[in-house]
Order: structure tokens, then C-alpha cells, then sequence
């Protein structure tokens, strides 16, 4: 038998069931690329989503690169053979001109 009404003041939002380890979200997605990934994924016998997944995780494992001693030894001789290198003047001596 049904109320005539319902009480929702104690209610929340969102997911009646929590998630775990993956979220829903709503992205905005060129029509080309999303068609490739259809198209792959239906060749593969995938989820174009698990595989759009994939991607990204070895996207970003991929250009994760961690900052050690010899990486910012690294960025810092690149850094400096980019730029000019200043003449030095003893400290101490004077320019003279010359005759």
C-alpha cells in the first residue's frame, strides 16, 4: 500500500550505494575521438569506456616522471645551457682604456 506522502527531510544526495575505486562523472568528448574508441573498443571486445580508462592510467604512468638528485641536476644543465653566459670581471680591477 502506498503513502499519500513520502517524508525526504532526512534524506541525502547522491549515490544510494558508494562507489569503490571509480566514480561517474559527465565529460564532453570530441565526436571523433569517442567514435574511435567505439570502434576499438567493438574490435577488441572492450567497453569503449574501460578502454578510454586505460588510456588515461597509461597516459599519465607514462609522463610521471619523479624528481631525483640526477632529474633536477638534469633540468638544471639544460636550464643553463639555454642561456648566455655573462663575461665575468675580476672584482678589484678597474677597466682601463685603451690608447
Amino acid at each position: 500500500m502506498m503513502r499519500a506522502e513520502y517524508g525526504f527531510s532526512k534524506g541525502r544526495r547522491g549515490a544510494i550505494i558508494p562507489t569503490k575505486g571509480k566514480t561517474r562523472i559527465t565529460i564532453y568528448i570530441d565526436d571523433t575521438i569517442l567514435d574511435e574508441f567505439r570502434a576499438r573498443a567493438e574490435h577488441m571486445g572492450r567497453g569503449y569506456q574501460t578502454l578510454m580508462n586505460d588510456a588515461l592510467r597509461a597516459f599519465l604512468e607514462k609522463s610521471e616522471q619523479h624528481v631525483t638528485a640526477a632529474v633536477l641536476r638534469q633540468i638544471i644543465r639544460e636550464e643553463l645551457s639555454e642561456r648566455p653566459r655573462p663575461t665575468r670581471r675580476s672584482p678589484g680591477r678597474a677597466k682601463t682604456a685603451r690608447r
